[in-house]
């Protein structure tokens, strides 16, 4: 027991001179730490400022709970704490966690490209499509990267200038539209809280106004797309029945001028065969009458419908200009590359340069023995 007590402290012992005897060739060598870190941290400077500035706007709304969800009590909040959400209990098809679907979606994105946006500083006007493709920077190293897709490009456009000025498809995009598709989709996203139904809006772009307007823009067409779907039968019932309506004016107006018409020519006639047409057309007008009360009230239900199933969004947090740049976070930047310039010398210190050495002597110890030979 006592051996074993004495194994475990010379092990101990021999750990702790390890770590010293690492820490003395780490500060041996401090003045090469010292350089490889401020040369990390110079990278990490150009870098940090080679990236251009995203400004972020974030839009917050609680969407309006359904009646089904309403009326189903406990169960939607068993159903939340079990993660399914609305989805569960509710009777939409689109219900808040379907939002973020909506928002990536080909004719969402699609449908954003022709909104009118303005940059702060030149206060110049243009689409979301010309901001994305004209006036979006990248970093200088991306267009290194990029160079031999963009010269592959250039042989082959003579194939894409086939798509040029063809109308904007959803069902079949061209190259640009998906690769524009795609950009907007990586800037604009959107999230929904499990507990709450509280839809988040998030657009990034390197223009503060133009992320403000984006993100307002696209607060209101997701809302005009629940609403457009929530809505959509009852509007259809409103048209059918200012269709009746319609024409039930008309034949209410066409049989009371036959009974006009009809009296005027009969007056004083005494006839029972007059007497019972004037009746007879004085019933048809009745009933046309009728029939165009009844399907205005069905007109006005069906208004009162169509209103009754318009959703209500309630805006928590509305789009404001931001104020200061969201990305990038050139303090951290700095400390990373910093930080790895450290590792990475301190790595070839400890680990990488022995290694080479060891190596080298093993090569001299190999090679063969020459001397005396030719004596």
């Amino acid at each position: 027991m006592q051996e074993e007590q004495n194994y475990i402290n010379d092990s101990n012992d021999e750990k702790e001179i390890d770590l010293l005897e690492l820490a003395s060739k780490l500060w041996t060598q401090r003045k090469k730490l010292a350089v490889w870190s401020i040369c990390g941290a110079v990278i990490g400077l150009v870098v940090a400022f080679s990236i251009p500035k995203e400004y972020n706007t974030t839009v917050k709304l609680a969407p309006e709970a359904t009646d089904a969800k309403a009326a189903s009590g406990g169960l939607s909040s068993l159903a939340a704490m079990a993660g399914l959400g609305s989805a569960a209990t509710g009777v939409d098809a689109v219900y808040p966690q379907l939002y973020p679907d909506v928002v990536s979606s080909v004719p969402f994105a699609t449908s954003l490209f022709d909104v009118q946006v303005e940059t702060k500083e030149d206060g110049e006007k243009f689409t979301v499509r010309q901001y994305l493709e004209e006036e979006t920077r990248s970093p200088w190293w991306s267009a290194i990267i990029g160079a031999p897709f963009k010269l592959l490009g250039m042989i082959l456009s003579s194939d894409e200038e086939e798509g040029e000025g063809k109308q904007l498809d959803n069902f079949c995009l061209t190259k640009d539209e998906s690769l524009l598709v795609e950009a907007i989709n990586n800037r604009v996203s959107a999230s929904v809280d499990q507990k709450t139904n509280v839809v988040t809006i998030s657009v990034d772009m390197q223009d503060p106004l133009v992320s403000a307007v984006l993100a307002d823009t696209v607060v209101s067409r997701l809302q005009e797309y629940v609403t457009q779907y929530r809505t959509n039968k009852a509007r259809k019932d409103l048209e059918y029945a200012e269709t009746l309506n319609e024409e039930a004016k008309s034949d209410y107006y066409k049989a009371q001028q036959r009974y006009a018409e009809y009296l005027d020519r009969n007056q004083g006639l005494a006839f029972q065969s007059a007497q019972i047409t004037r009746d007879r057309l004085a019933n048809e007008a009745s009933l046309a009458f009728n029939l165009y009360n009844q399907t205005a009230q069905q007109v006005q239900k069906a208004k009162a419908k169509v209103q009754e199933n318009t959703p209500v969004y309630a805006i928590i947090t509305p789009a404001t200009v931001p104020v200061k740049a969201a990305s990038p976070k050139k303090a951290m930047i700095l400390v990373g590359f910093t930080f790895l310039a450290f590792v990475a010398c301190a790595a070839w210190i400890l680990f990488i340069s022995p290694m080479i050495q060891e190596q080298k002597l093993k090569k001299g110890d190999t090679l063969p023995d020459n001397t005396g030979k030719d004596s």
